[in-house]
């Protein structure tokens, strides 16, 4: 399994999530399914809406977990993947307990020292579960 933390140079909380699209989309466009793992509920909601306007020429097909797990892109946040999902895009403080069902894992990390810290803590915990998680400086 790939681990990467993306390491965003600033500190807004709306640019996590702006990554979370744009690497979804990069996802989906290689025919790679993904699911979203939000924080919370309303996090999952803004995901939701967000991919709606992400891009306006383009529709990136997603949904919630809980109104269609087989979507191309599904945003969630603890429920199994409905389908062998190969991108997991990490935004939720935690490593997923379903993680090995993965190929792939990005967590999108930014400057807000909570969030470091927390990013720091995750990267230990992969290591200590035998993965070798990369840093990519955006």
């Amino acid at each position: 399994m790939k681990v990467e933390f993306y390491v965003r140079p600033d500190s807004q909380p709306v640019g996590r999530l702006k990554l979370a699209c744009q690497l979804a989309a990069k996802a989906w466009r290689a025919g790679l399914p993904v699911f979203v793992r939000g924080a919370d509920a309303a996090q999952c909601v803004e995901l939701d809406e967000l991919l709606w306007r992400f891009k306006g020429e383009t529709f990136i097909p997603h949904n919630l977990h809980d109104e269609q797990p087989d979507a191309p892109v599904v945003i969630g946040i603890d429920q199994p993947p409905a389908t062998a999902q190969a991108v997991l895009i990490n935004l939720h403080p935690q490593i997923a307990a379903n993680c090995e069902q993965f190929s792939r894992i990005i967590e999108i990390v930014n400057q807000q020292p909570e969030q470091l810290e927390l990013a720091r803590d995750n990267f230990r915990l992969y290591r200590q579960r035998g993965y070798a998680p990369q840093r990519v400086e955006l």
